[in-house]
């Protein structure tokens, strides 16, 4: 008797502890399951996009009519990269803004273009794929070099940069120093443009190469992206009305 009731004493606790587990691994469970979040599906990584240093390719494509892209790549201006994309976000380089104004305004036709010998620039063999161009630029004097003979023809161009540079191709025009300031003051961030960009910069807005933010800025600071470089070309077309890039810009 004494020996069951030793069983019954030591059996009951288990059995209780046995019952209080299992439920407790439910209830446990049970809150594990609900308190998991659901993730959602994860979608696959773009492919890279390809390098501002990347010699541009054309490649067909068929975007709306009036779209500035499609224009100037009908032009021959810009063309799309070698994934067959504008990617009108990239920034533009020396190098590619170097290629553009060739193109664009006949720089190898004009005179100072033919000269005799090469204009030296380190950083710039002859096997580099905008060589050529480079030296159409330095040779006309639309752009210039660095220091130690640099050129460095990977660096991004700002906007006051490439669009001051763009009206030294197109032909500055000669504005009273009042009347470039009259021009500039119409624009909210017309301090930032640096001093020697104002006259060319007041060509461009002129012109209306110049495309503005809705909060009428310029911002001259900021880099030059392959989507504003096309639309300053659309417009020169615009107003030009050629159709023959190849023919040099009076």
């Amino acid at each position: 008797m004494g020996s069951l009731r030793n069983t019954l004493f030591v059996l009951i606790p288990l059995l209780a502890y046995g019952a209080t587990s299992k439920v407790s691994t439910v209830i446990l469970g049970s809150l594990q399951v609900q308190a998991q979040p659901v993730l959602p599906a994860l979608s696959p990584s773009p492919a890279p996009l390809p390098p501002n240093s990347i010699p541009p390719q054309i490649k067909p494509a068929s975007p709306a009519p009036n779209d500035a892209v499609s224009k100037v790549v009908a032009a021959g201006l810009m063309n799309y990269l070698t994934d067959g994309q504008f990617h009108p976000e990239l920034f533009i380089s020396r190098a590619e803004l170097a290629s553009i104004l060739v193109r664009t305004f006949g720089l190898a036709q004009r005179s100072a273009a033919s000269q005799a010998g090469t204009v030296e620039v380190q950083d710039v063999p002859l096997s580099y794929w905008a060589s050529k161009d480079i030296q159409t630029v330095l040779k006309t004097g639309i752009m210039k070099g660095y220091r130690g003979n640099m050129f460095f023809p990977n660096q991004k161009v700002t906007r006051a940069e490439a669009l001051a540079i763009f009206a030294q191709a197109y032909g500055v025009f000669q504005f009273p120093d009042n009347t470039v300031e009259e021009i500039l003051s119409q624009y909210s961030d017309a301090a930032s443009i640096p001093a020697w960009a104002r006259k060319s910069l007041a060509t461009s807005l002129n012109a209306g190469f110049v495309n503005i933010d809705t909060q009428n800025n310029i911002n001259p600071l900021q880099p030059m992206t392959r989507a504003d470089m096309a639309y300053a070309l659309s417009q020169y077309l615009a107003s030009s009305n050629r159709t023959n890039t190849q023919t040099p810009a009076k």
